[in-house]
């Protein structure tokens, strides 16, 4: 399903301008584009009032705020009804420590959660003082994220133009 927005080539090109550095100015952005500051902070800002940009976000290392151990749990729930769904995420969007998740399916689990702590002990306290608390759970399968490959959080630009 294509989007209902039409991007062209400076719209894409300021994209992955943001992308990549979304601190720098909009002087700055502007050079990168190929534009003028007012045309290019317009684009900006009719890309953030059409949806396309949702937020302006940093990265934070992580080893710098004591937090060193990432792991992926796989949750199942007990019965497939939207109360108990939302009842989940409503419960587990209140721990800070889950930092993404995601419903998903072609695996024996309903869920995958990305949890972020600083150890193994902080993890126990997380998994069995939190989430196997959490009414509907009813397996959890843990992985260790050993080593972070990629990380850039960047959408694939090309294929907005067609």
């Amino acid at each position: 399903m294509k989007s209902s927005i039409h991007l062209d080539r400076l719209d894409i090109q300021i994209l992955h301008e943001l992308q990549r550095d979304s601190s720098q100015s909009n002087q700055e952005l502007a050079e990168k584009v190929g534009l003028t500051a007012a045309p290019c902070s317009r684009r900006v800002k009719q890309l953030e009032e059409s949806g396309v940009i949702t937020s302006h976000s940093i990265q934070i290392n992580s080893k710098a705020i004591n937090l060193n151990m990432f792991a992926l749990l796989y949750i199942s729930m007990d019965k497939h009804i939207p109360e108990r769904f939302e009842a989940f995420e409503q419960t587990i969007s209140e721990i800070p420590e889950v930092i993404e998740c995601y419903m998903i399916t072609g695996n024996s689990a309903d869920y995958q959660l990305k949890v972020a702590v600083p150890d193994m002990d902080n993890y126990y306290k997380v998994l069995l003082g939190k989430i196997t608390r959490i009414e509907g759970v009813t397996g959890v399968h843990s992985s260790f994220i050993l080593r972070k490959v990629i990380e850039h959080g960047a959408l694939p630009l090309n294929y907005v133009l067609n």
